[in-house]
């Protein structure tokens, strides 16, 4: 991850409509949602929605695949991942008890295994 894709990131979640849309994404992980239960979930009209889903894409946070008629969307964890951890990256000037609690704030939330968080 570099500083142009965070930005990048970043920008894209910066937009009420957008980050409604990819915070619904990620609770309905990993089944997905199709672009027009997004825009009736969201209360959007779908050409809108349709726009909103080209940004988070274009930034990597979506990913799309075609199921018969429907277009399913997906967050991308990883790329969301990558963008907390640049973010994160020598946290507190490696002072670990200033960091520790947001790292336990975002472990009580990983399915990964504690070994594999910052410490």
């Amino acid at each position: 991850m570099d500083e142009k894709s965070t930005i990048a990131a970043l920008a894209a979640l910066a937009q009420p409509t957008r980050l409604q849309t990819f915070r619904l994404l990620v609770a309905h992980e990993p089944d997905g949602v199709p672009a027009g239960e997004l825009a009736r979930l969201i209360g959007v009209p779908q050409n809108t929605m349709s726009a909103h889903l080209s940004t988070l894409s274009q930034a990597g946070l979506v990913s799309s695949e075609r199921q018969s008629r429907s277009i399913i969307y997906r967050a991308d964890l990883d790329r969301f991942r990558a963008v907390a951890l640049y973010l994160l990256k020598d946290c507190c000037g490696g002072n670990v008890s200033l960091c520790q609690p947001l790292i336990e704030d975002l472990a009580c939330c990983s399915t990964a295994p504690k070994s594999v968080l910052p410490q």
